[in-house]
């Protein structure tokens, strides 16, 4: 072979190997976008706990998903605890309508001091208690309240504190469905002493139709628990009211509005069931 031939051989060789080494990758934008979105995808795609997420981790996440479904803290309440104030309804008589509108209004939802560090959903004082105490400012500084292992027991002891005392036993000549009723007898009976307590307890009832779980318990139809809240003296709060604008439709005026329904804010939401006059003497 001729040397200069060799030599170009040699050469060409070289320099196609070189280019070949230097050769630039032209990534579009939309594969670089398409690499990024693939990187920082999470491994859980459908956003549930990751599986080596530590086990109490992972349930403070699913609680907090589930609570989110819910539109208030009473809601969630009524989700909580329906099922046993049904049961204490079947086996002591009580309305589970009041009975969850108690456990809301006295417990502040649940979220009360009194209720978390004592799961008494109910005020209940000691009076001769002899279990658990805790001492808690009501009527009185540190009064002594009855203090349970477990909410459900609370909810036992409500029942038995009911049917156990001979003030309360008038309420259960009425009917098992007559929150109304009962609403006004807890208060005559001297279960509380706030004027507007039974007023509380029945906007309570209507506002998140606790009636239907007495409803439940009892197999009636929906035309029976539409008898039974029936009233002419009712507004439901539709979307853009206020109390201003309830009052003034109904020839009232707001702080009337307020003290028919238990308000003690201005905060209403729609679909509220609200009284637009007294609460008729014999409810």
């Amino acid at each position: 072979m001729n040397f200069r031939v060799l030599v170009f051989f040699i050469l060409s060789t070289f320099l196609l190997a070189s280019c070949g080494s230097k050769k630039r990758v032209v990534t579009t934008k939309k594969e670089q976008k398409e690499r990024q979105v693939y990187q920082e995808q999470p491994k859980n795609s459908k956003n549930e706990p990751y599986e080596d997420t530590p086990a109490e981790i992972q349930d403070d996440v699913t609680k907090t998903i589930k609570e989110k479904t819910y539109k208030d803290k009473s809601s969630k309440y009524v989700a909580d605890f329906a099922e046993i104030a049904m049961e204490e309804m079947r086996i002591y008589g009580i309305p589970a309508s009041i009975t969850l509108a108690q456990g809301i209004l006295e417990s502040g939802a649940g979220e009360g001091e009194l209720t978390r560090k004592a799961n008494n959903h109910f005020g209940i004082k000691c009076h001769g208690w002899k279990g658990g105490k805790v001492y808690h400012d009501d009527d009185k500084a540190q009064e002594c309240f009855r203090k349970y292992y477990d909410a459900k027991y609370s909810f036992r002891d409500h029942s038995l504190f009911l049917t156990e005392r001979k003030r309360y036993m008038g309420l259960f000549k009425l009917s098992k469905d007559d929150y109304k009723g009962w609403a006004k007898g807890l208060k005559e009976a001297g279960y509380a002493t706030d004027p507007r307590y039974p007023n509380k307890l029945i906007s309570l009832v209507e506002r998140y139709k606790l009636y239907e779980y007495d409803a439940q318990v009892l197999g009636k139809t929906g035309k029976d628990v539409k008898k039974v809240t029936e009233n002419n003296n009712r507004y439901t709060v539709e979307k853009g009211d206020t109390l201003y604008r309830i009052a003034k439709k109904h020839n009232i005026t707001v702080e009337q509005l307020k003290d028919f329904n238990g308000l003690t804010s201005n905060d209403i939401s729609i679909g509220q069931v609200l009284y637009v006059k007294p609460l008729p003497k014999d409810f």
